[in-house]
């Protein structure tokens, strides 16, 4: 069962059954709002932070930072 489940969503289930299982502790042991509040936020920020960075743009390759400092290297003389 777990060689057709690709990699992402299997670390996705396991991130958020955590979530949810740290959630249900901090209910039992009757921990104030704000502080599932904050015990969520601090879960929820690296997901955030994983999906903006892979929005964004590719990071360079090796090549193209070497080629880039190279020329710059030669505009200036």
């Amino acid at each position: 069962m777990l060689n057709s489940l690709s990699r992402l969503w299997l670390v996705a289930g396991v991130w958020f059954a955590t979530v949810a299982a740290i959630s249900a502790c901090s209910v039992a042991l009757d921990a104030s709002a704000s502080t599932n509040v904050l015990l969520f936020g601090t879960c929820a920020a690296p997901v955030g932070l994983a999906l903006l960075l892979r929005w964004g743009s590719p990071a360079p390759t090796v090549a193209e930072v070497l080629y880039a400092v190279h020329n710059h290297k030669e505009g200036r003389w």
